[in-house]
């Protein structure tokens, strides 16, 4: 067993099943990458004259920058109603 309760919430956890945490930092680690992974792969897709390939890859960029914009205000709000508390990647 991993330590788990039965409800499978990890102990000192601040989440329930009703209000779970967020994993806001890991999310924006994940968009980042998206990011810089798509942005070279549209790059290189325009290089390479495949235009179907680059505009989808744009899009996924595009989506990924609003999707950091979006998470760095829930980041900011976050930080404005727990002032002080240090939040680790997967929280």
């Amino acid at each position: 067993m991993t330590g788990n309760r039965p409800g499978g919430q990890p102990r000192g956890a601040r989440g329930t099943v009703g209000h779970p945490y967020s994993a806001l930092n890991l999310r924006l680690a994940l968009a980042v990458f998206g990011l810089v992974v798509f942005a070279v792969l549209t790059w290189l897709a325009a290089r390479a004259d495949l235009l179907v390939l680059s505009v989808l890859c744009g899009v996924v960029v595009l989506t990924a920058a609003v999707d950091l914009i979006i998470i760095q205000r829930r980041r900011r709000a976050r930080h404005r109603a727990e002032p002080g508390v240090h939040h680790s990647l997967f929280e």
